[in-house]
């Protein structure tokens, strides 16, 4: 047996371990969409029947009764697409400083930037929410969407994409008399489209599940979003349980699609971002 055979056969625990959660997480999935589509009476059966044996969609129908699900869905595109894309464009220009810029004390900010990764969010939750009242943002887009722009970990991965990129480039273009952000802009974005598109499925994805922050900031009906719809509806009618599996179903179909429309950017650009620290 050859050496790569013997280090290949150490990643074989690992790669079973993995394999039996995604199985877990995908039999999990499977179940709830076809509960989704499962009448009361079968969903509540014992034993249980994994396969339904007829569809409706009336569970789809009382979600859309009791809940105003429309509103609900354009709050959260609002709150997901006004966080993640000022959010990118943001943390691109903190990780470009970081990454290409000199200028003193970079290294000790940057330290203290990651530093804020180990603050738990609930830690930081009351002093923020007071924050976000006191300027008159309560129940308010702007209140959803300010507080959530900054990211360490979006700096992190964005300064990491541009150290791999060579510094000849950067050099030819200073040389042709381009402006700072027009080196950013036009040369340096450009080439970190992987982790870029990466920063946006899981900005988008972690503000379409977000369920605390739209929770504590926002107590009009009218302001809440999917998740916290959802949430308080399966929580005032716990009983209907199929109501229930098609909110989630609805909940997570657009991240569905979204993943696996942007896959592609989404592997490579996890794959680049660690490769310069």
């Amino acid at each position: 047996m050859n050496a790569k055979w013997k280090r290949n056969l150490q990643y074989i625990p690992v790669f079973c371990v993995l394999v039996l959660v995604g199985l877990i997480i995908l039999i999990l999935v499977i179940w709830m969409t076809l509960c989704a589509f499962k009448p009361q009476n079968q969903i509540i059966a014992f034993p249980p029947h994994f396969f339904p044996e007829s569809l409706t969609l009336q569970n789809f129908t009382a979600v859309l009764q009791r809940i105003k699900l429309d509103k609900y869905v354009i709050n959260t595109v609002i709150y997901a697409l006004g966080t993640t894309i000022p959010s990118v464009f943001l943390n691109a220009l903190a990780g470009y400083a970081f990454a290409r810029l000199e200028f003193k004390g970079k290294n000790v900010l940057f330290i203290m930037t990651l530093a804020t990764m180990m603050i738990p969010f609930q830690v930081i939750m009351v002093p923020l929410f007071m924050e976000v009242y006191k300027m008159g943002m309560y129940d308010t887009y702007a209140g959803l969407i300010i507080p959530k722009l900054a990211s360490a970990m979006s700096v992190f991965m964005m300064r990491a994409a541009f150290t791999t990129l060579p510094k000849e480039l950067e050099e030819a273009a200073r040389i042709d008399g381009i402006s700072e952000f027009g080196l950013f802009w036009k040369v340096m974005l450009p080439l970190v489209k992987p982790t870029m598109v990466t920063l946006i499925i899981l900005g988008v994805n972690g503000a379409w599940n977000d369920l605390l922050w739209p929770l504590l900031i926002t107590s009009s009906t009218d302001m809440r979003t999917l998740t916290n719809g959802l949430a308080l509806f399966v929580g005032e009618n716990t009983i209907q349980y199929g109501a229930a599996f098609a909110g989630a179903f609805i909940s997570i179909l657009p991240m569905f699609i979204l993943y696996l429309v942007g896959q592609k950017y989404f592997v490579e650009g996890t794959a680049t971002s660690g490769l310069k620290g």
